[in-house]
């Protein structure tokens, strides 16, 4: 069981979903730090199609996010911030990630 500070980071600026769990318990560190690469999505274009990223964020977050907080040993309860990108970067992706974290912070302000 933590008792310092927990915040789940969410980055969807580009082509990769990642998402990390840092902590001051027993002392501060990254504690989960997780990557979706899209290269293989975006290499028959030869380079980054913004819809499709948006898109493959959408996919991926969710995921993502269930996984960092079970090898964390966490709930969403237990975190007490959600830090999200807020640019630069591609509109879409941005979007889906800061909504993401508004609603996760909801949830757990909630619980």
């Amino acid at each position: 069981m933590n008792t310092g500070l927990t915040v789940l980071g969410i980055e969807t600026s580009c082509d990769e979903t990642a998402v990390a769990i840092v902590g001051d318990w027993p002392e501060p560190a990254i504690r989960v730090n997780l990557i979706h690469s899209q290269i293989a999505d975006h290499a028959p274009y030869g380079g980054v199609v913004p819809e499709i990223a948006a898109r493959a964020h959408l996919d991926h977050i969710d995921g993502l996010i269930g996984r960092a907080l079970a090898e964390a040993g966490i709930r969403i309860a237990d975190l007490d911030g959600v830090a999200a990108a807020a640019g630069p970067g591609l509109i879409g992706g941005l979007i889906v990630g800061s909504t993401v974290a508004k609603g996760l912070a909801l949830r757990a302000a909630e619980l």
